[in-house]
């Protein structure tokens, strides 16, 4: 591969702007003509490019793939296999492959990409890749373990890394359970059930005597349950 610089220049006229004496002198020796290394044909416009160290119509300097005229779309060319060719069809045709660190496919050579440090991506694989949020412009991202997380995922990681390499202290631990209140045991929550115990109506704990047991209106009658064949 070959990459040159193209220069646009103003064609030398053919013969100097010098005194009389020298015209003379001149004629003698006339310039040589410029000659198109595109079409063999004299230049006779008033700009020129020089390319390949030679002379080229603006005309007739193009890509040997798109036909886009290298004057206009830029100052360099390639040129690789007897092709002339623009920076976009040299990488298309043998440029550089890459690989998505997002979804390990092939990414073009000639396609647009979005990079983290060394990674390159897709643009649209460059996303949070523990919730697939899509960034917009101004967002934060990080570059977690080869990941890339929005800046709410990667909070969360780093509390939860913090937990797993520094845990609180057993004395922390102890200290906190010492506060809990005991759970009720069988026989309190027996009591609770039968209506007795320190739970029982609280008119009855103010005035110290026990409940007085329930009895059901005359016009509704307790129902059993009964074993029926």
């Amino acid at each position: 591969m070959l990459a040159m610089d193209v220069t646009k220049e103003a064609r030398s006229s053919p013969l100097p702007a010098t005194s009389q004496a020298t015209t003379v002198t001149s004629a003698q020796n006339p310039p040589q003509p410029q000659i198109c290394a595109g079409c063999s044909k004299v230049i006779t416009e008033r700009y020129l490019l020089k390319a390949l160290d030679q002379l080229w119509h603006e005309d007739c300097l193009k890509c040997g793939c798109c036909d886009c005229r290298l004057g206009e779309v830029g100052h360099t060319l390639y040129t690789r296999a007897n092709l002339i060719l623009c920076k976009r069809d040299y990488l298309r045709l043998f440029g550089n492959t890459g690989y998505c660190a997002a979804c390990n496919k092939v990414i073009p050579a000639f396609e647009m990409v979005m990079r983290a440090r060394s990674n390159v991506y897709h643009l649209e694989c460059f996303a949070c890749q523990q919730c697939n949020h899509r960034f917009c412009v101004g967002d934060r991202f990080y570059l977690c373990e080869n990941k890339i997380l929005c800046e709410y995922d990667y909070e969360e990681r780093l509390v939860f890394a913090n937990m797993a390499y520094n845990p609180p202290p057993l004395a922390h631990l102890k200290r906190q359970t010492t506060h809990l209140p005991p759970p009720p045991t069988s026989g309190a929550m027996g009591g609770l059930m039968n209506g007795s115990g320190r739970s029982g109506d609280m008119n009855n704990n103010m005035s110290g005597s026990s409940p007085a047991p329930f009895a059901a209106p005359p016009h509704l009658k307790p129902l059993g349950l009964s074993a029926t064949s």
